[in-house]
């Protein structure tokens, strides 16, 4: 279903765009709005700084993020695209080096040990260097960083707010609710539900979880840690880690320290993600599925993370000396896909629409996707026509091919080189999506994980672990599907599973981009600066 985008024009509101929401989505998007001077409410049921989750970035956001800050005039935002602009710019907003992707896959009461040809682990470098890698966000920081951001610019924010119901009076979106035990009614052309998955829209207008077609049922826990050991340091995992003082890759040194990424522990039924905060604090969680999460006893919270660590040797290894800095997390649920993510009078962000798992850092991207949809819509104005504007079914259908691709690598979880084959779909599309607004030649219409692209997307699902047992042809038939967007040098076996940045294979993938080798030379070898290479 498509509905029209109106932000309404009826003098009787409080504002223009009423977000319910202020984490670092809906401070986002209250600024670039007052940029078009829309009047904005900005509205928190809780108080900054406070704990969130969706802690890791990707390149695809970094690129988002620079250009966001460029059409819509934030140049204070720009410095969060990346580690080394961040870190000389807001030293006392935390974050976290963010070097690539790396993955270790473990069996049950056995330590993790590292064989020749790399066949349990792999690394994707995301960034030549630490001065553009990408980054860990400590969410309590940057949320209030970014909604400080907003009220500076305009909008008005109101915390400690419980929006009850939502109306919708001819033009008006009329939402009601209570601030400190006083009634409260804000009235707003249009609302944007910032809120996370089954937000404020979906309990108000009873929205329920359509759920994912053929996704298993998952579960998560996870919580803060301090004084988690490096994987580098413990015995198994130990190898050489590329220099970032330009020493050329030579294959046999890893592209990156293994521990500066978004480090990921794979196991049979599921997985759990390490990442390290640049203030000694460190993020971890497992997500399981729900046979899993039942032998754990997932609801019992801490006692069920010590009954994890004991099924693996080497993570509890890493995890020996660590202490919780807060309590526990268990969400009984993990995915949500709403029936649907907009309508008269209010509209979803990504971020509430659906929310699949966090393998892949796919949720600060996919966010950062709807917030420039949206924001192409408000800069033609409340008066132009959007009849037609397909937002809600990009936003959907991109959620429902992420949950697609994120459910064939839990079916491949027990079976590693399988699941190392089939990512390579991930990060094909998402080096070819970066490359492509670097270059701008890209498309204004490409969607998310190249879903838009036909014959892409049905080898995503006609090659899917979950659809197609592994065999020795496995990997070769990915590699052809991604062959016209693999500008990264992926599938090359004589990598042995690791993938550093070379800038060379985008040069020699030029014509996969649609521009000249010359091209990529000057506008992105140069920007970059690359270390090592001439």
């Amino acid at each position: 279903m498509r509905w029209e985008l109106d932000v309404g024009s009826c003098e009787l509101t409080d504002c223009d765009l009423a977000i319910v929401g202020s984490g670092f989505g809906g401070s986002l998007l209250a600024m670039i709005a007052r940029r078009l001077g829309y009047r904005v409410m900005l509205l928190e049921r809780g108080r900054h700084p406070r704990f969130a989750i969706g802690e890791s970035a990707s390149p695809l956001a970094g690129i988002l993020i620079e250009q966001l800050a460029d059409r819509y005039d934030l140049p204070r935002v720009r410095p969060l695209s990346a580690f080394g602009t961040w870190q000389r710019t807001y030293p006392d907003v935390v974050c976290g080096l963010k070097r690539g992707f790396t993955y270790f896959r473990h069996e049950r009461n056995r330590p993790y040990q590292v064989d020749a040809d790399r066949a349990t682990q792999l690394l994707v470098a995301a960034s030549p260097n630490d001065e553009l890698s990408d980054t860990h966000w400590l969410r309590a920081d940057v949320d209030y960083f970014l909604v400080r951001e907003a009220v500076a610019l305009g909008a008005e924010y109101v915390d400690e707010i419980q929006i009850e119901s939502f109306a919708r009076v001819g033009d008006v979106s009329v939402l009601t609710g209570h601030r400190r035990n006083a009634p409260v009614t804000i009235r707003a052309g249009l609302v944007v539900d910032a809120s996370g998955p089954h937000g404020f829209i979906s309990r108000a207008l009873n929205i329920g979880n359509r759920g994912f077609a053929g996704y298993p049922q998952t579960q998560a826990l996870f919580s803060h840690f301090a004084g988690v050991a490096r994987c580098e340091d413990l015995p198994g995992f130990a190898t050489p880690a590329a220099s970032d003082k330009g020493v050329p890759y030579d294959g046999d040194v890893s592209p990156y320290p293994m521990d500066d990424a978004a480090l990921h522990h794979v196991f049979d039924g599921g997985w759990m993600w390490v990442l390290r905060f640049g203030n000694g604090v460190t993020s971890a969680g497992i997500a399981v599925t729900d046979d899993l999460a039942v032998e754990l006893k997932l609801a019992d919270g801490e006692a069920a993370w010590h009954r994890f660590l004991a099924l693996y040797p080497s993570i509890a290894s890493q995890f020996a000396a660590a202490q919780p800095t807060r309590e526990f997390t268990w969400m009984p649920r993990l995915s949500w896909r709403a029936e649907q993510a907009a309508g008269p009078g209010w509209v979803m962000l990504p971020s509430a629409a659906g929310f699949v798992d966090p393998l892949f850092s796919t949720g600060i991207p996919l966010t950062l996707l709807g917030i420039e949809r949206l924001a192409r819509l408000l800069e033609r104005g409340a008066e132009a026509p959007h009849k037609g504007v397909p937002y809600e079914d990009i936003t959907l259908a991109e959620a429902d091919h992420t949950a697609r691709f994120i459910a064939g690598c839990y079916a491949a979880f027990p079976r590693f080189e399988q699941f190392a084959a089939y990512s390579m779909f991930y990060f094909a599309a998402a080096s070819f999506a970066e490359m492509s607004r670097r270059l701008n030649v890209h498309a204004p219409d490409a969607r998310f994980l190249a879903s838009d692209r036909t014959s892409f997307a049905e080898a995503l699902i006609r090659l899917s672990p979950q659809l197609r047992g592994h065999d020795p042809r496995f990997a070769s038939e990915v590699a052809t599907a991604i062959e016209p967007i693999n500008i990264a040098g992926l599938c090359d076996r004589d990598k042995r599973n690791w993938y550093p940045v070379d800038l060379q294979d985008t040069v020699r993938g030029a014509a996969k981009l649609g521009v000249t080798a010359e091209r990529i030379a000057c506008d992105i070898l140069q920007t970059f600066q690359f270390l090592g290479h001439p």
